[in-house]
């Protein structure tokens, strides 16, 4: 087995990664991408929980914006991520990965309800936890979920899976110029303003000093080298 440089983690992985190139739904053959590279983790000992978006169908935000009450926007966002982790689940147990989806909103036909000692345990027995539902309440992006359940599972970094390589002083997508930067400061992103994470889920991470890697998930094998302590992405810390 090898060295591991992060013996529990936490990956936060977007609900716009789920959707492949057609930009909205679920794209399963992206899925299937995603648990390949998820599978190579487990065989490494790393203990990984996992916090899906549901950007990809709905974002509670956007549906506000167009008229629903934030709040029933907001639950809509969550119930979201719900149907994303359970896509996960299922392509992950087909693979041999022994998995569990634990939501913060309760829905016991489907998963099990989130509970700290109880997501730790399964942790401790090897099987990968999608936590799903968001935090279970309005207000909180799924970016905040994704720290919280981080420090209440004591994961010793957060991985911020994208669609680019790590941070940039840019939009590399809109700014050729743009430079990578392969580590920074919470400070240095706070003053020069890198959009890492949304300020409620960034202001967690700075005040436990969580660190946070931000990594391309496209790139094959990246997440067992982060795992590993191999320098991919962008460190901020």
């Amino acid at each position: 087995m090898a060295k591991l440089a992060y013996r529990r983690a936490l990956l936060k992985v977007s609900g716009e990664a789920f959707a492949g190139r057609a930009g909205a739904g679920i794209d399963f053959g992206v899925i299937d991408r995603v648990s390949d590279e998820l599978k190579s983790v487990t065989a490494t000992g790393v203990q990984l929980g996992l916090v899906v978006g549901g950007g990809n169908i709905l974002r509670g935000t956007t549906a506000s914006q167009q008229g629903v009450d934030r709040v029933s926007a907001d639950y809509m966002g969550m119930l979201v991520t719900i149907i994303n982790a359970l896509a996960l689940q299922d392509i992950l147990e087909k693979k041999g990965v022994d998995t569990r989806v634990m939501t913060a909103i309760r829905m016991e036909e489907l998963a099990e309800p989130y509970i700290r000692r109880r997501a730790v345990r399964h942790l401790e027995k090897g099987r990968m936890v999608i936590f799903a539902g968001g935090t279970g309440n309005p207000y909180f992006s799924t970016d905040t979920a994704a720290v919280l359940r981080a420090l209440e599972i004591e994961a010793q970094v957060i991985l911020k899976a994208t669609n680019v390589d790590g941070v940039f002083t840019a939009d590399p997508k809109k700014d050729p110029k743009a430079e990578f930067i392969p580590a920074l400061t919470f400070q240095d992103a706070i003053v020069k303003g890198y959009a890492v994470m949304d300020a409620n889920a960034f202001g967690l991470c700075k005040e436990n000093k969580l660190p946070i890697v931000v990594f391309n998930i496209n790139q094959p094998g990246a997440t067992a080298r982060v795992l590993a302590g191999e320098r991919v992405g962008t460190i901020v810390q």
